[in-house]
């Protein structure tokens, strides 16, 4: 098996500022914008989360050219820090951390605030250094309570509102995997949608199974009716996600032969004089960038 190397070095070193070349100046107004203070009151209340970004270093000049964090940087020095816990790159020049990474997914950012309440960091200072309201941060900080493993394993790299758990909690696990899998398959991760299929779960794949489901203005009939309608949907959704790889293949082949087809004059002399009709389809074909242009 081929073993993959890391972009950096694991362990974060401690490197003065004096030491950090930036690559990029601060945007006017930094200083005085609220998202600048905010960093500022977390970093003053719980400390640095997430390392700075730099380079190996330049033998010639004893430098390190910063990739990322910049507004970390700037946001300790305001604090009177004179050095950073940094992580060095271990590419060329050529690596942009930037253009490598994600930034913290909904997930993440639950399992760095429960860090941080861990070390002791109330929820009330919490709040107050992010600047969120406190019962915002008990959802965040309650996140995955009642999930199950594969839907958090669906869910790791997305961002969504920590609204979305309170619904998922009222699903049994297996449910729970079905619904998310709709709602990322579709990337339509909100509320709304994991109401509407909340609404279309038969009560046996409910939690608590003798609840009754209630939606205003909508009456039981109308909800059974939902539910037949989207278990309907979900059945034709897993259809068309089944056959969709082999859809598009066939479409790139077909695009391809059709291509190579319309290359040549005598074909487009011929179909352009007896069928036209055709070689407008075909010419729409090779045109076509998706399924979705069908």
């Amino acid at each position: 098996m081929t073993q993959m190397s890391l972009g950096f070095i694991p362990t974060p070193m401690t490197i003065p500022f004096e030491k950090l070349l930036p690559s990029r100046k601060a945007p006017d107004g930094l200083m005085s914008s609220r998202k600048f203070k905010q960093i500022i009151s977390s970093i003053d209340s719980i400390g640095l989360i997430e390392p700075l970004t730099v380079t190996k270093v330049d033998k010639s000049s004893g430098m390190h050219l910063l990739l990322d964090g910049h507004i970390r940087m700037f946001a300790l020095q305001e604090l009177g820090f004179k050095d950073a816990p940094c992580l060095v790159a271990t590419d060329d020049e050529s690596y942009t951390y930037n253009n490598r990474i994600n930034r913290l997914s909904t997930i993440q950012e639950h399992f760095m605030i429960r860090r941080a309440v861990d070390r002791g960091v109330t929820p009330a200072r919490l709040a107050k250094s992010l600047e969120l309201d406190i019962e915002l941060i008990t959802k965040k900080i309650n996140l995955l309570d009642g999930i199950c493993a594969e839907a958090v394993r669906l869910l790791r790299d997305k961002h969504f509102s920590a609204n979305i758990s309170p619904v998922l909690r009222k699903l049994k696990p297996t449910r729970q995997v079905e619904c998310v899998e709709l709602m990322v398959a579709t990337n339509n991760i909100t509320v709304p949608y994991a109401q509407a299929l909340l609404a279309a779960t038969h009560s046996s794949l409910l939690v608590n199974e003798g609840a009754q489901k209630k939606i205003k203005g909508v009456t039981p009939e109308q909800m059974l009716k939902m539910e037949r309608e989207m278990a309907n949907l979900e059945g034709q959704f897993k259809l068309i996600e089944q056959s969709y790889g082999q859809d598009v293949l066939n479409l790139v082949l077909a695009k391809g032969y059709l291509a190579k087809l319309l290359g040549n004059e005598a074909v487009i002399r011929f179909l352009s004089q007896n069928t036209p009709d055709i070689l407008r389809e075909f010419s729409s074909i090779v045109q076509t960038t998706s399924l979705d242009n069908q």
